[in-house]
């Protein structure tokens, strides 16, 4: 019975044991993870960062809310494949089957591995098409924020606070000021007030770009000669660090992207000073006080 066992385990193919070990682990790590760093995370990536960061927007929460519903359905799934692949291994091996059976067809199996598939997959659609139109654009949008993508670096322009604009550069490694994050650290954030509808219109100047908060659950093609949009209502004050996520070349790894959230009341201030930075022909005060991610 021993040899019977060890010969079994041994014939369960890895990929097997893979794609059921790794949904489970993907549904119990990030959870524990997640339990204990708690919500400084929000902001950027981190060391043996497992899971999403935590949500700073309803976009997000949205986004996460499906990722988990997904990974319950795989998991099951990948269950159900390995007790399949258990019961054929043991029940119709050589040993336990000498005589195996000549049967071909059987119409109501072949019914079932299509039926079924197919309706998990209509059961898919509908949340994600939701999801999909709720992240396309608002329809009650109180800003906007213009993003240009450069090689290689970012241009903001604010066209409803009278067209407040700057440009946004990685700080080199070596200008790095205590607490700053190497390679998401920019010279000038941008600031973007809590609770708002805010519009945001992405293109580029030279090649394809995309504009991604992991937090705020954005990520968007800044493509040249198009005008792309969608919206973001960020729910939580603090600083949150996202990249350039699509190849644009050679410097593709330093156009970092930083958003400072505040008050809308830090933010009618903040938009007064650029103005006056901009008539005094300054340039442009790039940050407020906050130097520490979200949460913390």
């Amino acid at each position: 019975m021993r040899k019977f066992l060890s010969s079994l385990v041994t014939a369960i193919p890895a990929a097997a044991w893979f794609v059921f070990a790794g949904p489970l682990l993907a549904a119990i790590v990030p959870s524990l993870v997640l339990g204990v760093s708690g919500a400084a995370e929000a902001a950027e990536p981190l060391p043996w960062h497992i899971g999403l960061q935590e949500p700073a927007s309803e976009t997000m929460e949205r986004i996460a809310s499906f990722h988990t519903a997904l990974l319950w359905i795989i998991s099951v799934i990948s269950v159900f494949v390995l007790g399949l692949l258990v019961y054929v291994m043991v029940r119709f091996n050589e040993r336990a089957n000498p005589t195996p059976s000549a049967t071909t067809h059987n119409t109501l199996i072949e019914i079932l591995w299509t039926a079924i598939p197919t309706l998990i997959l209509l059961g898919i659609v509908y949340p994600s098409m939701q999801l999909l139109y709720y992240t396309d654009k608002t329809a009650n949008a109180e800003m906007t924020l213009k993003i240009i993508g450069h090689q290689w670096y970012w241009s903001y322009e604010y066209p409803d606070q009278g067209d407040v604009k700057f440009d946004s550069n990685m700080i080199a490694e070596k200008d790095l000021k205590p607490g700053q994050r190497r390679l998401l650290e920019v010279d000038s954030r941008v600031v973007l007030p809590v609770h708002t509808n805010i519009r945001l219109l992405m293109t580029s100047q030279d090649v394809i770009h995309a504009w991604r908060i992991n937090a705020f659950g954005v990520m968007k093609d800044a493509v040249p000669g198009r005008l792309q949009e969608t919206w973001v209502n960020i729910e939580k004050e603090g600083v949150y660090y996202g990249q350039c996520s699509e190849l644009c070349g050679i410097n593709h790894a330093y156009m970092p992207i930083a958003v400072e959230a505040v008050s809308k009341e830090k933010f009618a201030a903040w938009i007064e000073q650029q103005k006056k930075a901009a008539a005094n022909g300054a340039a442009p005060a790039s940050q407020l006080a906050a130097q520490a991610p979200a949460g913390q």
